[in-house]
């Protein structure tokens, strides 16, 4: 699997979630613009000393990484109130899961996109769920359906 950012905003939420990928050994991918710079000393804290161990794509934007796109690997998609929930999604190893910026998340001409679009159901009374704490949650629950470790370990 693939985590996606798309044009991510907030440095620590991109650096937490470069920290999870390393420790899970899942390529991450940040489609630009970015809303920071890759020096931004917020992200480098959030990522601790692990940025070496990430396996990290720069794309200049959503059209130079759609071009660069192994058409074996499928787009997930997530939405705070569209799509299916996210645990009976089932998961593959090729799938590259996008998730949006954390002010607007992902703008309709992405989602058209999509091969599935996922959410996490919320309950109370907010608009979405930390950008960092979600993609944590459905990266787990892929590998938990397809087996942890994955067999590339």
């Amino acid at each position: 699997m693939h985590i996606v950012l798309y044009q991510p905003r907030i440095p620590p939420n991109t650096g937490a979630i470069a920290r999870l990928c390393a420790a899970t050994r899942t390529p991450l991918h940040l489609v630009g613009p970015l809303g920071f710079s890759l020096d931004d000393k917020y992200l480098k804290r959030a990522g601790l000393d692990y940025w070496e161990h990430v396996e990290l794509t720069l794309w200049k934007n959503w059209e130079e990484y759609r071009q660069n796109l192994d058409k074996s690997h499928r787009l997930i998609m997530t939405s705070a109130r569209q799509g299916a929930d996210y645990t009976r999604h089932s998961y593959s190893f090729q799938d590259h899961l996008i998730l949006g910026p954390e002010t607007w998340g992902l703008p309709e001409k992405i989602t058209s996109q999509a091969d599935h679009l996922i959410r996490i159901p919320i309950w109370g009374e907010v608009r979405s769920l930390n950008l960092s704490n979600a993609a944590g949650i459905i990266l787990y629950e892929g590998y938990r359906q397809l087996g942890m470790p994955p067999a590339h370990f």
